[in-house]
Protein backbone atom coordinates (compact mmCIF):
# COMPACT_ATOMS: atom_id res chain seq x y z
CA UNK A 1 0.00 0.00 0.00
CA UNK A 2 2.72 2.48 0.89
CA UNK A 3 4.36 1.73 -2.45
CA UNK A 4 0.89 2.09 -4.52
CA UNK A 5 0.70 4.98 -2.87
CA UNK A 6 3.81 6.60 -3.82
CA UNK A 7 3.89 5.90 -7.50
CA UNK A 8 -0.43 7.39 -7.11
CA UNK A 9 1.50 10.48 -5.25
CA UNK A 10 3.72 11.05 -8.19
CA UNK A 11 1.76 10.77 -10.78
CA UNK A 12 -0.65 13.39 -9.29
CA UNK A 13 2.08 15.71 -9.23
CA UNK A 14 3.72 14.74 -12.52
CA UNK A 15 0.02 15.95 -13.84
CA UNK A 16 0.38 19.33 -11.92
CA UNK A 17 3.71 20.05 -13.27
CA UNK A 18 2.92 19.40 -16.74
CA UNK A 19 0.20 21.66 -17.05
CA UNK A 20 3.65 23.97 -17.92
CA UNK A 21 5.73 22.11 -19.58
CA UNK A 22 4.33 20.31 -23.22
CA UNK A 23 3.27 17.43 -22.40
CA UNK A 24 3.42 16.10 -26.12
CA UNK A 25 6.81 16.88 -26.61
CA UNK A 26 8.94 16.52 -23.19
CA UNK A 27 10.58 13.62 -22.92
CA UNK A 28 10.20 11.93 -26.35
CA UNK A 29 13.55 12.62 -28.60
CA UNK A 30 12.71 14.36 -32.33
CA UNK A 31 13.96 11.85 -34.61
CA UNK A 32 15.88 8.09 -33.86
CA UNK A 33 18.46 8.89 -31.33
CA UNK A 34 22.41 7.86 -32.71
CA UNK A 35 23.11 7.54 -28.08
CA UNK A 36 21.05 7.23 -25.40
CA UNK A 37 23.36 9.17 -22.66
CA UNK A 38 26.48 11.53 -22.32
CA UNK A 39 29.05 11.36 -19.70
CA UNK A 40 30.71 14.50 -19.85
CA UNK A 41 34.86 14.34 -18.44
CA UNK A 42 35.22 18.13 -17.62
CA UNK A 43 38.53 19.15 -17.66
CA UNK A 44 38.21 22.39 -15.77
CA UNK A 45 40.53 25.16 -15.98
CA UNK A 46 41.70 25.14 -19.38
CA UNK A 47 44.06 22.07 -21.03
CA UNK A 48 46.66 22.93 -23.00
CA UNK A 49 45.57 21.83 -26.64
CA UNK A 50 49.01 22.36 -27.98
CA UNK A 51 50.51 20.19 -25.14
CA UNK A 52 47.82 17.53 -25.84
CA UNK A 53 46.01 16.88 -28.70
CA UNK A 54 47.08 19.71 -31.27
CA UNK A 55 51.11 19.45 -32.43
CA UNK A 56 52.36 22.34 -33.72
CA UNK A 57 55.54 22.39 -35.66
CA UNK A 58 55.67 25.45 -36.16
CA UNK A 59 55.12 26.00 -32.73
CA UNK A 60 58.50 23.83 -32.50
CA UNK A 61 60.74 25.80 -34.80
CA UNK A 62 59.65 29.41 -33.00
CA UNK A 63 59.84 28.24 -29.99
CA UNK A 64 61.47 31.11 -28.08
CA UNK A 65 60.54 33.87 -30.34
CA UNK A 66 58.02 36.03 -30.32
CA UNK A 67 54.54 35.76 -31.86
CA UNK A 68 55.01 36.81 -35.92
CA UNK A 69 53.39 39.74 -37.09
CA UNK A 70 51.20 37.95 -39.51
CA UNK A 71 49.12 36.60 -36.48
CA UNK A 72 47.58 39.85 -35.62
CA UNK A 73 46.68 41.35 -32.93
CA UNK A 74 45.99 38.95 -29.55
CA UNK A 75 43.26 39.57 -26.96
CA UNK A 76 44.49 37.81 -23.87
CA UNK A 77 43.61 37.70 -19.93
CA UNK A 78 47.36 38.63 -18.92
CA UNK A 79 49.35 40.92 -21.16
CA UNK A 80 51.61 37.87 -22.53
CA UNK A 81 50.86 38.99 -26.09
CA UNK A 82 54.72 40.29 -26.15
CA UNK A 83 56.38 37.06 -24.60
CA UNK A 84 58.15 34.81 -26.36
CA UNK A 85 56.39 31.42 -27.86
CA UNK A 86 56.67 27.96 -25.87
CA UNK A 87 57.44 25.15 -27.46
CA UNK A 88 55.39 21.72 -26.24
CA UNK A 89 56.47 20.05 -23.15
CA UNK A 90 56.47 17.07 -24.14
CA UNK A 91 56.49 15.01 -27.60
CA UNK A 92 53.81 14.28 -29.79
CA UNK A 93 53.35 10.72 -31.50
CA UNK A 94 50.61 8.72 -34.21
CA UNK A 95 48.79 6.78 -32.25
CA UNK A 96 46.95 3.15 -33.56
CA UNK A 97 46.26 2.42 -36.62
CA UNK A 98 44.60 6.14 -37.66
CA UNK A 99 47.67 7.79 -36.87
CA UNK A 100 46.27 10.27 -34.88
CA UNK A 101 49.15 12.02 -32.72
CA UNK A 102 48.64 12.34 -29.05
CA UNK A 103 50.74 13.72 -26.74
CA UNK A 104 53.04 11.82 -24.11
CA UNK A 105 51.43 13.08 -21.22
CA UNK A 106 48.36 10.94 -22.20
CA UNK A 107 50.09 7.33 -22.69
CA UNK A 108 46.70 5.29 -21.75
CA UNK A 109 44.18 7.55 -23.43
CA UNK A 110 46.63 7.69 -26.17
CA UNK A 111 45.68 3.82 -26.63
CA UNK A 112 42.77 4.73 -27.06
CA UNK A 113 43.08 6.79 -30.44
CA UNK A 114 41.46 4.85 -32.76
CA UNK A 115 38.54 5.31 -30.80
CA UNK A 116 38.53 9.06 -30.11
CA UNK A 117 37.09 12.12 -32.47
CA UNK A 118 39.10 15.50 -31.67
CA UNK A 119 37.90 18.29 -32.67
CA UNK A 120 40.63 20.76 -32.62
CA UNK A 121 38.95 23.86 -33.99
CA UNK A 122 37.00 24.50 -30.91
CA UNK A 123 36.32 28.47 -29.94
CA UNK A 124 34.03 30.53 -27.56
CA UNK A 125 33.75 33.84 -26.68
CA UNK A 126 35.30 34.67 -23.51
CA UNK A 127 38.89 34.81 -21.78
CA UNK A 128 37.85 34.10 -18.10
CA UNK A 129 37.06 30.59 -16.22
CA UNK A 130 33.46 31.38 -15.04
CA UNK A 131 32.13 32.82 -18.38
CA UNK A 132 33.29 30.42 -20.05
CA UNK A 133 32.82 27.85 -17.48
CA UNK A 134 29.18 28.83 -18.16
CA UNK A 135 29.17 28.67 -22.40
CA UNK A 136 30.47 25.29 -22.44
CA UNK A 137 27.53 24.26 -20.30
CA UNK A 138 24.91 26.78 -20.58
CA UNK A 139 25.14 28.28 -24.51
CA UNK A 140 25.87 31.43 -22.73
CA UNK A 141 28.50 33.29 -21.19
CA UNK A 142 26.41 35.08 -18.45
CA UNK A 143 24.55 33.04 -15.40
CA UNK A 144 20.97 32.15 -15.15
CA UNK A 145 20.28 30.09 -18.18
CA UNK A 146 20.03 26.28 -18.13
CA UNK A 147 22.84 23.71 -18.13
CA UNK A 148 23.10 21.05 -21.32
CA UNK A 149 22.43 18.58 -18.89
CA UNK A 150 19.29 20.47 -17.88
CA UNK A 151 18.06 20.77 -21.33
CA UNK A 152 18.81 17.23 -22.09
CA UNK A 153 16.82 15.96 -18.98
CA UNK A 154 14.09 18.32 -20.08
CA UNK A 155 14.08 16.93 -23.44
CA UNK A 156 14.08 13.33 -22.74
CA UNK A 157 13.96 12.68 -18.90
CA UNK A 158 15.66 9.82 -16.96
CA UNK A 159 14.93 6.27 -17.25
CA UNK A 160 15.23 5.00 -13.90
CA UNK A 161 12.48 7.55 -11.86
CA UNK A 162 14.49 6.15 -8.40
CA UNK A 163 17.62 8.20 -10.13
CA UNK A 164 17.90 11.86 -11.04
CA UNK A 165 18.69 12.32 -15.35
CA UNK A 166 21.25 14.62 -14.75
CA UNK A 167 23.88 13.90 -12.49
CA UNK A 168 27.19 15.65 -11.48
CA UNK A 169 30.49 14.68 -9.73
CA UNK A 170 32.44 17.85 -8.34
CA UNK A 171 36.04 17.24 -8.07
CA UNK A 172 36.03 17.41 -3.67
CA UNK A 173 39.11 19.31 -3.73
CA UNK A 174 36.99 22.15 -4.46
CA UNK A 175 34.18 23.48 -6.91
CA UNK A 176 34.91 25.76 -10.35
CA UNK A 177 35.10 28.91 -10.76
CA UNK A 178 31.47 29.99 -11.58
CA UNK A 179 30.05 27.52 -8.88
CA UNK A 180 26.83 25.56 -9.03
CA UNK A 181 24.93 27.74 -12.07
CA UNK A 182 26.62 25.72 -14.53
CA UNK A 183 24.81 22.54 -13.82
CA UNK A 184 21.83 24.53 -12.95
CA UNK A 185 18.08 24.84 -14.35
CA UNK A 186 17.89 28.25 -15.11
CA UNK A 187 14.60 29.12 -15.99
CA UNK A 188 13.82 25.14 -16.43
CA UNK A 189 11.74 23.96 -13.54
CA UNK A 190 14.03 23.53 -11.02
CA UNK A 191 13.55 19.33 -10.83
CA UNK A 192 15.79 19.18 -14.18
CA UNK A 193 19.05 20.73 -12.90
CA UNK A 194 22.00 18.88 -11.81
CA UNK A 195 22.03 16.50 -8.71
CA UNK A 196 25.51 16.51 -7.01
CA UNK A 197 26.58 13.31 -5.33
CA UNK A 198 29.85 12.34 -3.55
CA UNK A 199 31.69 9.21 -3.83
CA UNK A 200 31.07 6.63 -0.33
CA UNK A 201 28.53 5.65 1.82
CA UNK A 202 26.84 9.24 1.70
CA UNK A 203 26.39 10.14 -1.86
CA UNK A 204 24.27 13.31 -1.09
CA UNK A 205 23.87 14.80 2.31
CA UNK A 206 21.32 13.99 4.93
CA UNK A 207 20.02 11.37 2.15
CA UNK A 208 19.56 8.91 4.97
CA UNK A 209 16.54 9.39 7.67
CA UNK A 210 17.64 9.33 11.22
CA UNK A 211 18.33 5.67 12.58
CA UNK A 212 15.13 6.23 15.23
CA UNK A 213 13.02 6.98 12.15
CA UNK A 214 11.11 4.06 11.02
CA UNK A 215 10.22 3.67 7.11
CA UNK A 216 6.69 3.69 7.94
CA UNK A 217 6.99 6.47 10.49
CA UNK A 218 8.62 8.40 7.41
CA UNK A 219 6.46 7.91 4.87
CA UNK A 220 3.56 9.00 6.71
CA UNK A 221 5.49 12.75 7.16
CA UNK A 222 6.41 12.55 3.97
CA UNK A 223 2.46 11.70 2.84
CA UNK A 224 0.65 14.67 4.93
CA UNK A 225 3.99 17.01 3.42
CA UNK A 226 3.17 16.40 0.23
CA UNK A 227 -0.64 16.69 0.71
CA UNK A 228 -0.39 19.95 2.02
CA UNK A 229 1.98 20.77 -0.37
CA UNK A 230 -0.22 20.31 -3.41
CA UNK A 231 -3.03 21.80 -1.55
CA UNK A 232 -0.60 24.81 -1.68
CA UNK A 233 0.57 24.25 -5.01
CA UNK A 234 -2.99 24.17 -6.61
CA UNK A 235 -3.90 27.02 -4.69
CA UNK A 236 -1.28 29.20 -6.80
CA UNK A 237 -1.44 27.88 -10.18
CA UNK A 238 0.89 24.71 -9.74
CA UNK A 239 3.91 26.48 -9.81
CA UNK A 240 6.70 25.65 -11.53
CA UNK A 241 9.14 25.42 -8.80
CA UNK A 242 6.65 24.79 -6.19
CA UNK A 243 5.92 21.97 -8.10
CA UNK A 244 9.53 20.64 -8.50
CA UNK A 245 10.60 20.88 -4.63
CA UNK A 246 7.47 18.58 -4.10
CA UNK A 247 8.48 16.43 -7.13
CA UNK A 248 12.18 16.71 -5.38
CA UNK A 249 10.96 15.24 -1.74
CA UNK A 250 9.44 11.74 -4.01
CA UNK A 251 12.68 11.69 -5.17
CA UNK A 252 15.00 12.27 -2.31
CA UNK A 253 12.22 9.21 -0.95
CA UNK A 254 13.09 6.77 -3.49
CA UNK A 255 17.01 7.32 -3.86
CA UNK A 256 17.43 6.34 -0.33
CA UNK A 257 17.10 2.93 -1.78
CA UNK A 258 18.13 3.23 -4.58
CA UNK A 259 21.65 5.88 -4.35
CA UNK A 260 23.48 3.70 -1.40
CA UNK A 261 23.77 0.70 -3.70
CA UNK A 262 24.58 3.11 -6.89
CA UNK A 263 27.64 4.07 -4.86
CA UNK A 264 28.53 0.90 -3.25
CA UNK A 265 31.79 -0.18 -4.96
CA UNK A 266 32.32 -3.15 -3.32
CA UNK A 267 30.43 -5.43 -5.59
CA UNK A 268 32.88 -4.25 -8.39
CA UNK A 269 35.79 -7.08 -9.44
CA UNK A 270 39.51 -6.03 -8.14
CA UNK A 271 40.10 -6.36 -11.86
CA UNK A 272 37.80 -3.58 -12.47
CA UNK A 273 38.87 -1.68 -9.43
CA UNK A 274 42.43 -2.14 -10.39
CA UNK A 275 41.74 -1.08 -13.92
CA UNK A 276 40.40 2.32 -12.46
CA UNK A 277 43.22 2.80 -10.99
CA UNK A 278 41.49 2.67 -7.29
CA UNK A 279 44.21 0.88 -5.97
CA UNK A 280 46.59 4.10 -6.64
CA UNK A 281 46.24 7.29 -4.53
CA UNK A 282 47.25 9.30 -7.67
CA UNK A 283 44.21 7.53 -9.61
CA UNK A 284 41.78 6.53 -6.74
CA UNK A 285 39.92 9.38 -7.17
CA UNK A 286 39.02 10.45 -10.39
CA UNK A 287 38.67 6.43 -11.50
CA UNK A 288 36.01 6.11 -8.12
CA UNK A 289 34.16 8.95 -10.17
CA UNK A 290 34.57 7.49 -13.51
CA UNK A 291 33.61 3.96 -11.99
CA UNK A 292 29.99 5.45 -10.59
CA UNK A 293 29.40 7.53 -14.24
CA UNK A 294 29.45 4.53 -15.53
CA UNK A 295 27.23 2.89 -12.60
CA UNK A 296 24.69 5.48 -13.15
CA UNK A 297 24.25 5.22 -16.85
CA UNK A 298 24.07 1.79 -16.34
CA UNK A 299 21.42 2.06 -13.87
CA UNK A 300 19.22 4.60 -15.91
CA UNK A 301 20.84 8.32 -15.24
CA UNK A 302 20.79 9.90 -18.30
CA UNK A 303 23.77 12.82 -18.26
CA UNK A 304 26.63 12.17 -16.18
CA UNK A 305 29.19 15.16 -15.85
CA UNK A 306 32.71 14.31 -13.78
CA UNK A 307 34.61 17.40 -12.95
CA UNK A 308 38.62 17.01 -12.95
CA UNK A 309 40.02 19.63 -11.16
CA UNK A 310 39.64 22.67 -8.49
CA UNK A 311 38.72 26.28 -8.40
CA UNK A 312 42.49 25.96 -10.37
CA UNK A 313 42.77 22.49 -12.02
CA UNK A 314 44.13 22.85 -15.43
CA UNK A 315 44.75 26.63 -14.71
CA UNK A 316 48.84 26.36 -15.90
CA UNK A 317 49.66 29.80 -15.78
CA UNK A 318 53.08 29.72 -14.24
CA UNK A 319 54.58 25.86 -15.01
CA UNK A 320 52.71 23.52 -17.30
CA UNK A 321 54.86 20.43 -17.00
CA UNK A 322 54.35 20.50 -13.24
CA UNK A 323 50.70 21.45 -13.59
CA UNK A 324 49.56 18.72 -16.69
CA UNK A 325 51.81 16.01 -15.38
CA UNK A 326 49.82 16.20 -11.80
CA UNK A 327 46.52 16.44 -13.91
CA UNK A 328 47.40 13.72 -16.26
CA UNK A 329 48.39 11.51 -14.10
CA UNK A 330 44.99 11.66 -11.99
CA UNK A 331 42.99 11.20 -15.18
CA UNK A 332 44.63 9.08 -17.59
CA UNK A 333 44.10 5.74 -16.48
CA UNK A 334 40.71 6.58 -15.08
CA UNK A 335 39.51 7.59 -18.79
CA UNK A 336 41.15 4.85 -20.27
CA UNK A 337 39.51 2.63 -18.04
CA UNK A 338 35.99 3.75 -18.54
CA UNK A 339 36.57 3.64 -22.23
CA UNK A 340 37.39 0.14 -21.94
CA UNK A 341 35.12 -0.49 -19.56
CA UNK A 342 32.13 0.75 -21.73
CA UNK A 343 32.77 -1.60 -24.54
CA UNK A 344 33.53 -4.46 -23.06
CA UNK A 345 30.19 -3.80 -20.79
CA UNK A 346 27.85 -3.36 -24.20
CA UNK A 347 27.82 0.65 -23.23
CA UNK A 348 29.92 1.61 -26.10
CA UNK A 349 27.68 2.32 -28.91
CA UNK A 350 24.56 3.78 -27.13
CA UNK A 351 26.74 6.25 -25.00
CA UNK A 352 28.77 9.39 -25.90
CA UNK A 353 31.72 10.40 -23.91
CA UNK A 354 33.28 13.95 -23.80
CA UNK A 355 36.54 15.26 -22.75
CA UNK A 356 37.60 18.43 -23.03
CA UNK A 357 37.58 22.20 -20.72
CA UNK A 358 35.98 25.44 -20.80
CA UNK A 359 39.12 26.39 -22.86
CA UNK A 360 42.69 25.92 -24.14
CA UNK A 361 46.13 27.71 -24.05
CA UNK A 362 48.31 29.99 -25.06
CA UNK A 363 50.86 28.73 -27.59
CA UNK A 364 52.45 32.45 -25.79
CA UNK A 365 54.57 31.68 -22.70
CA UNK A 366 53.66 33.05 -19.09
CA UNK A 367 55.87 33.52 -16.49
CA UNK A 368 58.23 31.51 -18.54
CA UNK A 369 57.06 28.23 -18.85
CA UNK A 370 52.97 29.05 -18.24
CA UNK A 371 50.66 29.74 -20.73
CA UNK A 372 47.56 31.98 -20.54
CA UNK A 373 43.63 31.34 -21.42
CA UNK A 374 42.93 30.67 -24.95
CA UNK A 375 39.22 30.14 -25.80
CA UNK A 376 40.19 31.35 -29.26
CA UNK A 377 40.91 27.59 -30.67
CA UNK A 378 41.53 24.47 -28.59
CA UNK A 379 40.45 20.62 -28.86
CA UNK A 380 37.90 18.64 -27.18
CA UNK A 381 37.44 14.89 -27.89
CA UNK A 382 34.32 12.49 -28.37
CA UNK A 383 34.29 8.54 -27.89
CA UNK A 384 31.28 6.07 -27.87
CA UNK A 385 28.52 5.72 -30.42
CA UNK A 386 27.52 7.76 -32.97
CA UNK A 387 30.54 9.49 -33.92
CA UNK A 388 33.29 9.00 -36.16
CA UNK A 389 36.77 7.11 -34.59
CA UNK A 390 39.97 7.80 -35.24
CA UNK A 391 40.18 10.95 -36.89
CA UNK A 392 40.61 14.77 -35.65
CA UNK A 393 38.07 18.03 -37.45
CA UNK A 394 39.01 20.86 -38.00
CA UNK A 395 42.46 22.68 -37.50
CA UNK A 396 44.19 25.81 -35.54
CA UNK A 397 46.77 27.96 -37.22
CA UNK A 398 50.12 27.24 -37.45
CA UNK A 399 50.86 27.78 -34.07
CA UNK A 400 47.73 26.57 -31.91
CA UNK A 401 46.15 29.98 -31.64
CA UNK A 402 43.12 30.55 -33.33
CA UNK A 403 40.47 27.95 -34.76
CA UNK A 404 41.20 28.50 -38.64
CA UNK A 405 39.70 25.18 -40.47
CA UNK A 406 36.27 24.61 -40.14
CA UNK A 407 36.10 26.31 -36.72
CA UNK A 408 33.04 24.76 -34.50
CA UNK A 409 31.75 27.06 -32.01
CA UNK A 410 30.75 26.07 -28.93
CA UNK A 411 26.73 26.53 -29.85
CA UNK A 412 27.61 24.27 -33.41
CA UNK A 413 28.84 21.77 -30.40
CA UNK A 414 26.20 21.82 -28.47
CA UNK A 415 23.72 21.37 -31.64
CA UNK A 416 26.00 18.73 -32.24
CA UNK A 417 25.43 16.80 -29.19
CA UNK A 418 21.61 16.96 -29.30
CA UNK A 419 21.42 16.05 -32.82
CA UNK A 420 23.07 12.62 -31.31
CA UNK A 421 20.52 12.43 -28.68
CA UNK A 422 17.69 13.04 -31.20
CA UNK A 423 17.12 16.40 -30.41
CA UNK A 424 16.64 19.03 -32.57
CA UNK A 425 18.38 22.30 -31.22
CA UNK A 426 16.39 24.69 -32.75
CA UNK A 427 12.92 22.64 -32.06
CA UNK A 428 14.26 22.35 -27.98
CA UNK A 429 12.43 24.97 -26.41
CA UNK A 430 10.70 26.70 -23.49
CA UNK A 431 8.92 29.45 -23.40
CA UNK A 432 10.14 32.31 -21.06
CA UNK A 433 9.51 35.56 -20.47
CA UNK A 434 7.65 35.65 -23.76
CA UNK A 435 10.40 33.74 -25.47
CA UNK A 436 11.04 30.35 -26.74
CA UNK A 437 14.25 29.45 -25.14
CA UNK A 438 16.66 27.60 -26.43
CA UNK A 439 19.93 25.78 -25.71
CA UNK A 440 21.70 27.48 -28.44
CA UNK A 441 20.39 30.59 -28.04
CA UNK A 442 18.14 33.00 -30.33
CA UNK A 443 20.64 32.31 -33.35
CA UNK A 444 19.43 30.39 -36.67
CA UNK A 445 23.07 30.40 -37.37
CA UNK A 446 23.91 26.99 -36.35
CA UNK A 447 24.65 23.84 -38.02
CA UNK A 448 25.17 20.04 -36.61
CA UNK A 449 28.55 19.37 -37.61
CA UNK A 450 27.48 16.22 -39.67
CA UNK A 451 31.21 15.18 -40.58
CA UNK A 452 32.17 14.09 -37.07
CA UNK A 453 29.10 11.33 -37.36
CA UNK A 454 29.07 8.21 -37.83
Amino acid sequence: MIALASLLTNESITSASESSVAKDRAHQPHFVPRVKRVIWLFMHGGPSHVDLFDPKPELIRHAGKPLPESFGSVMTRRKVAENPLLAPIKDFRPRGESGLSISDFLPEIANHADELCVIRSMHGDSVNHPQSVYQMNTGNILMGRPSVGSWVSYGLGTENRDLPAFVVLPDPAGGVKGGPPAWGSGYLPANYQGVTMRSGPQPILHLRPEPQISTRQQRATLDLVQQLNRHHAVARDNDDELTARIRAYELAYRMQSAAPELVDLADETIETQSLYGLDQKETRDFGQRCLLARRMIERGVRFVQVYSGDTNGWDAHNDVQKNHTQMCRATDKPVAALLTDLKRRGLWDDTLVIWGGEFGRMPISEQGSGRDHNPWGYSIWLAGGGVKPGMAYGATDDVGLRAADKPVHVRNFHATLLHLLGLDSQALSYFHNGLNERLIGPTDDVEVVHDILA
